[in-house]
């Protein structure tokens, strides 16, 4: 039954971060032909943004090694398709194959930093800078995520403050989109107000927000509640709930874009998405990966009686 709640935005941008966010942190290596498909059938089921791969060294991210053979098979939708880039190099390697939109990886914290970008907090931004520059030069879109803006396995409660400053470093630099990672899933309702409203106190658009959460203790459309309430209408989510993050071991899966859409469509709110389409896909890499789907929604709509 669908019940709107007046407070809410009216559509919803998903930002499906499962060929890249989700693959990247499974043992199985999938084939760079189901790679594509996997993002063809996204694109089909109507999800208006889907990241397809990430540019960073092999020795790190194994399971993405098959970038630029992946893009090559994605061919023109391919280059409609983010890619996360660590540095000018992963730049360089999206700019040879005329991707349109990039994303950097910061964190919110230094111990972070200093395990997944071999450096300190305050130095990240020195390393992201000349990219951010050059895309901004070349007409592409920068999206930028912060990690640990809720939580640190390492560092413990990250102090709300700390997550604006960093972010709007970022988004002064030049990025055109803020992501809010929950990285570890710790993050709760009144937390995620509480981020939200000071991003705002800082001068920040909400508009330039989107929230991206795991859900580790379960709490990952709860949060997702409480940023709609908040504004925000940009919201990552990974295809039947795969992945999470290989440099810090308790972050566990992503909110899954089934789980996602099932909540928004419920309360009345577009996405433009087809979710029989999206829970088939799932259900298909599923098979590929060699286990069940984590998404609740597509366990309870594929279980057989």
């Amino acid at each position: 039954m669908v019940v709107p709640q007046s407070g809410l935005p009216e559509r919803v941008t998903i930002y499906e971060v499962g060929p890249r966010d989700g693959l990247q942190n499974e043992k199985t290596l999938v084939n760079t032909e189901v790679k594509a498909e996997f993002v063809r059938r996204l694109l089909a089921a109507g999800l208006p943004i889907v990241e397809a791969t990430s540019f960073v060294h092999p020795r790190w991210i194994p399971q993405l090694a098959d970038a630029a053979d992946l893009m090559g098979l994605l061919d023109a939708a391919g280059r409609d398709c983010p890619v996360l880039v660590p540095n000018e190099r992963g730049l360089d390697r999206a700019l040879e194959l005329g991707v349109k939109k990039i994303a950097i990886f910061g964190s919110a914290t230094d111990t972070f930093a200093k395990r997944n970008l071999n450096c300190t907090l305050e130095e990240q931004f020195a390393m992201f800078e000349p990219a951010v520059k050059r895309a901004r030069e070349a007409e592409l879109d920068v999206r930028a995520y912060v990690s640990m803006c809720f939580g640190d396995p390492w560092e413990g409660a990250v102090p709300v403050q700390q997550v604006v400053y960093v972010g709007k470093r970022l988004l002064d630099m030049g990025a055109n989109q803020l992501s809010l990672g929950d990285t570890i899933g710790v993050g709760t309702p009144g937390h995620v107000t509480h981020l939200i409203e000071s991003f705002l106190e800082a001068g920040v658009d909400v508009a330039q927000l989107a929230m991206h959460f795991h859900d580790t203790y379960g709490q990952a459309l709860s949060n997702t509640f409480a940023a709609l309430l908040g504004g925000v209408s940009t919201f990552d989510a990974s295809a039947g709930g795969i992945g999470g993050c290989p440099f810090a071991e308790s972050a566990t899966g992503n909110l899954a874009t089934e789980d996602l859409v099932w909540m928004l469509h419920g309360l009345g709110i577009q996405t433009g998405v087809d979710l029989g389409q999206v829970v088939a896909t799932s259900s298909w890499m599923a098979e590929h990966l060699g286990r069940p789907s984590p998404s609740a929604l597509v366990r309870a709509l594929t279980r057989t009686s």
